[in-house]
């Protein structure tokens, strides 16, 4: 929308919208302001899906990821956000980094319990040192 204010978009959306939706996509939405809606968005990768209960779809999500080793979503997490701002061999040497820190780590192994024993795993969670009160 800021070209129908005569400026360009901002906060690195010149930079990441090529990667979500393409160059050409990119430029047509930057250069012509157009305004999309809901079911358009998704099509083109801006959005992930349109729901007609947003919030309780979101919940389920959140539901779904919490019951998840906590450890192994930081990591996934961190490895996502590299996707694509590092070179291949860089990303794969994190990735192996990433499995070396969970492969047997009290909450994988609690994964392994879990679905071999078709029960809910019950992940640990310590909060991170940073996090911890000082008092």
């Amino acid at each position: 929308m800021e070209i129908r204010w005569g400026l360009v978009p901002d906060m690195t959306g010149t930079q990441l919208l090529p990667e979500l939706v393409g160059r050409d996509v990119a430029k047509e939405l930057t250069y012509t302001g157009r305004v999309i809606d809901g079911t358009e968005a998704a099509r083109l990768g801006l959005a992930t899906r349109t729901e007609t209960d947003p919030l309780d779809t979101a919940l389920s999500l959140v539901r779904e990821i919490t019951g998840k080793n906590p450890h192994a979503v930081r990591h996934a997490k961190r490895l996502l956000e590299l996707a694509g701002r590092m070179g291949v061999a860089d990303g794969f040497a994190a990735e192996q980094t990433a499995i070396r820190d969970l492969i047997g780590s009290p909450n994988q192994v609690e994964a392994v319990r879990a679905n071999l024993d078709s029960r809910t795993p019950a992940y640990r969670d310590p909060a991170p040192a940073s996090s911890r009160s000082t008092a």
